[in-house]
């Protein structure tokens, strides 16, 4: 396992321009500003979807939800709060897909199989 985060970003056209983080290593305490930087980067250069690939992130701790709750608030209006999902999931490994269940996470946050699959559920409103 490899504990050191990282984390990459690309633009992709679905019928919205989102962007992707592909994550890697630990989510946890010590990484947990870099995520929230690269939200808040993306964000302020007016990325409005965010995707995040979790194929290769190795663990999840309750620093790493935090961190994924402050995200999900950096991309949702208020406004449109149970309504849009601006950020969507996807790829997480069996471990990390049954914390984010178990904890309801994915009641706002919804979480996709694939990649694909993903960028497919957004769409123009």
């Amino acid at each position: 396992m490899d504990s050191d985060f990282r984390i990459s970003s690309e633009q992709m056209q679905a019928e919205v321009p989102v962007t992707v983080f592909h994550v890697r290593g630990w989510l946890d305490a010590q990484s947990e500003e870099q995520l929230l930087e690269a939200a808040r980067t993306a964000y302020d250069g007016g990325a409005r979807y965010l995707l995040v690939d979790m194929k290769e992130l190795d663990t999840l701790t309750s620093a790493g939800m935090r961190a994924l709750q402050k995200v999900y608030q950096i991309f949702t209006p208020k406004e449109e709060r149970f309504k849009v999902a601006h950020l969507k999931l996807c790829n997480a490994p069996p471990q990390i897909y049954n914390v984010l269940g178990i904890t309801g996470f994915l009641q706002n946050i919804p979480m996709y199989e694939s990649l694909d699959t993903a960028l497919q559920s957004f769409a123009k409103q």
